[in-house]
């Protein structure tokens, strides 16, 4: 009888594993939301509480903040009293939108102004440990998060655009026929 034996495998010899197991912060409010939300995610079968996970550990360019007018669309249409509205990152203040709804909103951060119009509009600005209290396995919860392009830097980006990304040109000139115009060394 030819019996098989496992072997090492080669080809996978200097793969590392890639994604955040803590977060590089020494934030001591966030590494405790970290550890939390370690436990919730272990110990709950819910997706949400490792989805949360995760986005606790990432960078703050792939935390964007989400506006009061983003929160305000998303759940116009699903305006419910019992609903929580979860962002992993920074709640800011949108001056174009005139009336805020009332709702209950959980951020890391807020603005001052967005936590001054959710709450004088009957809703909630709660944080994630009181999150984890109410909600333990994230039901009746509503997770967005901000647009990671929105950055101005992203615009230059060849991936992302292809041919139509802006290039990199001097401040004073990016208007006009001198746009791109280098200075020139004379020949010799």
């Amino acid at each position: 009888i030819n019996q098989l034996t496992m072997g090492i495998d080669i080809a996978r010899k200097h793969v590392r594993k890639v994604g955040r197991t803590e977060p590089k912060s020494q934030d001591p409010y966030l590494r405790l939301l970290v550890k939390l939300y370690r436990f919730l995610a272990r110990r709950t079968e819910s997706q949400f509480n490792k989805i949360v996970l995760k986005r606790l550990m990432m960078s703050r360019i792939n935390r964007p903040p989400v506006s009061l007018s983003k929160v305000n669309s998303l759940i116009g249409s699903k305006a419910d009293d019992n609903l929580i509205v979860v962002v992993v990152g920074t709640v800011v203040d949108d001056e174009r939108l005139s009336v805020v709804p009332k709702a209950s909103v959980v951020a890391l951060r807020f603005s001052e102004a967005a936590r001054n119009r959710i709450i004088s509009a009957g809703g909630r600005a709660l944080t994630f440990d009181q999150l984890a209290l109410e909600r333990p396995t994230g039901s009746n919860t509503l997770l967005i998060q901000g647009k990671r392009h929105a950055r101005e830097s992203t615009k230059h980006f060849r991936g992302l655009h292809g041919k139509h990304a802006r290039p990199y040109i001097r401040k004073g000139a990016k208007t006009g026929r001198k746009g791109e115009n280098t200075k020139t060394r004379p020949t010799m």
